[in-house]
């Protein structure tokens, strides 16, 4: 047996992976991924391909999968896991089966959502023949009985207990907080260390935490599929330090090389407060947030660390937490941020395709269509579109766009602050401050789904094309379709905004291609590469 290192993470020349067991027919074991477009689960799949799986992922929506990396090594079915029928058929010739998703978001019955979903998993798994199902879960406090514990460490405690009765031998993986580039934790302690030198915080900053680096998490979920059949049983996973989180704030300062931060803790800020609160100065949402903040109210501390038995710690430990946050931030400086936790579909957006019907039979559908000859190549005007967002902003009206992130953030949306995964190129699913990629044609179109709350869907496309006469034209249409009456009010009351914002928008864009063509243009003649 071969360590592999896929040198796919923030801590890169760390993880080390056996190579997969080999089936009696000489092939190698599949594993089917749930929640591959997700944090974990879009860094579990390159992990399992370099170690020798074969990997099949599971997607309500397959055509998020279309640019990852590693999307034409992995075979893609459609389906979900509260639909029993597409889950025999995603089952089928399946060794090990990665549970990775949960319904936190998807409504007050999101528990129940939650049971059902394990069950029909771990129903299908045994009746497929299944010989593993591997569950991430949350740690949960010793001594606190799980009737008393927040609605999303309960429902992740209840999914494991279904999922280990399942018939199935499983393994459940129960991680405090994960540290790494783009994880939902890591977002939260950062900005909110960078952004506060001074802060009243709630009292869980004394809460102390057992914090796991990312890439030990994708070592432990990669060892698991080759446990030994007998065992069935849940694991505490976490790094070798346990602080609390004022501490792992201090902690985070000085590796940024920042001021010691002055923290004065309260006992008055409510988990909705909370949530609230770190959702006006952090990019994640408090819909996220919450549950982050309620699963502080108790020490979660790993009571044991047996998983070393069967996934043996690398020959240098377990990664420190202020490795992992040199790590996290080094990968974050070079721009290669693999996944984000706002890779996933934020709870409570919408994920309604854009109707293609032109005479679409759902019921209204409003339209804001502008057209600009440009006179550029389109190659400039595509690499203007293909930045747009994130640092580079909206080419329009900044305080409208601004004013509308902060509205968002302060009814629960996600606002503007989730930026982008990368400055210069984007892919199917990714998120866009608060629109998400759901279509890219590179060159050509980028149509961005709008997660902000809104009453309805709106969509944002932007295009390039040359007419009839070789000119190069961008396109730009907003479409908006209302529910109900306070979604048509809500459209008749921003549409005398519509020439400022997509007007300027239309006109600074093309500015800005035509400002890329000559500075290229003048690199070229000074021989200087970009």
């Amino acid at each position: 047996m071969t360590d592999r290192d896929d040198g796919s993470d923030d801590n890169s020349g760390h993880l080390k992976l056996p190579d997969a067991p080999v089936r009696p027919d000489g092939s190698a074991p599949r594993c089917l991924v749930t929640g591959a477009t997700g944090y974990i689960g879009g860094r579990l799949v390159p992990a399992l391909l370099d170690a020798g799986y074969r990997v099949r992922a599971l997607a309500r929506t397959p055509q998020k999968l279309r640019d990852y990396p590693w999307a034409d090594r992995v075979e893609v079915v459609r389906g979900d896991v509260t639909d029993a029928d597409s889950l025999a058929e995603a089952m089928r010739d399946v060794d090990v089966a990665y549970y990775l998703v949960h319904a936190l978001g998807s409504g007050a019955d999101f528990e129940e959502t939650d049971r059902r979903a394990a069950r029909n998993f771990g129903e299908r798994a045994r009746a497929a023949g299944v010989s593993r199902i591997v569950y991430l879960g949350g740690l949960t406090p010793s001594g606190v009985p799980e009737r008393d514990l927040s609605p999303h460490l309960r429902s992740r405690a209840e999914v494991g207990h279904l999922l280990l009765d399942s018939g199935v031998p499983t393994a459940v993986l129960r991680a405090a907080i994960v540290i790494g580039s783009g994880s939902a934790s890591f977002e939260m302690l950062r900005y909110l260390t960078e952004r506060l030198p001074l802060m009243v915080t709630p009292s869980w900053v004394r809460t102390r935490i057992q914090p796991v680096a990312v890439r030990d998490v994708i070592r432990y979920l990669v060892g698991c599929a080759s446990l030994p059949a007998e065992v069935n049983r849940a694991f505490d996973i976490g790094g070798p330090d346990v602080m609390t989180y004022r501490d792992m704030m201090q902690r985070y300062a000085r590796v940024a090389g920042l001021r010691r931060r002055l923290i004065l803790p309260v006992p008055v800020l409510t988990p909705t407060l909370s949530s609230r609160w770190v959702g006006l100065v952090t990019p994640v949402p408090s819909s996220i947030a919450r549950p982050l903040t309620e699963s502080l109210r108790h020490e979660v501390v790993c009571r044991e660390h047996d998983i070393k038995e069967y996934v043996p710690d690398p020959p240098d430990g377990t990664i420190g937490f202020d490795r992992a946050l040199r790590l996290a931030l080094k990968r974050i400086q070079e721009a290669r941020v693999d996944t984000r936790w706002s890779n996933a579909s934020v709870p409570g957006a919408p994920s309604d395709p854009l109707p293609t019907d032109p005479n679409w039979a759902g019921g209204s559908l409003y339209r804001d269509e502008r057209e600009l000859v440009v006179p550029v190549g389109p190659e400039a005007l595509w690499r203007v579109i293909e930045g747009i967002g994130g640092e580079n902003g909206w080419y329009s009206f900044p305080l409208a766009w601004a004013v509308r992130g902060w509205l968002d953030r302060l009814v629960g949306g996600v606002g503007l602050r989730r930026g982008r995964r990368d400055a210069q190129h984007l892919r199917v699913g990714d998120s866009l401050d608060f629109w998400r990629v759901e279509e890219i044609i590179p060159g050509e179109l980028l149509r961005l789904r709008a997660e902000m709350r809104v009453p309805g869907l709106a969509w944002l496309e932007l295009s390039v094309r040359r007419d009839d006469r070789g000119r190069t034209v961008y396109g730009q249409r907003a479409l908006y379709h209302p529910r109900g009456l306070p979604g048509h009010a809500y459209w008749w009351s921003v549409w005398p905004f519509h020439s400022v914002v997509f007007g300027g928008m239309a006109r600074n864009i093309a500015k800005a291609a035509e400002e890329e063509e000559r500075r290229r243009a003048a690199m070229a003649d000074s021989g200087t590469d970009n």
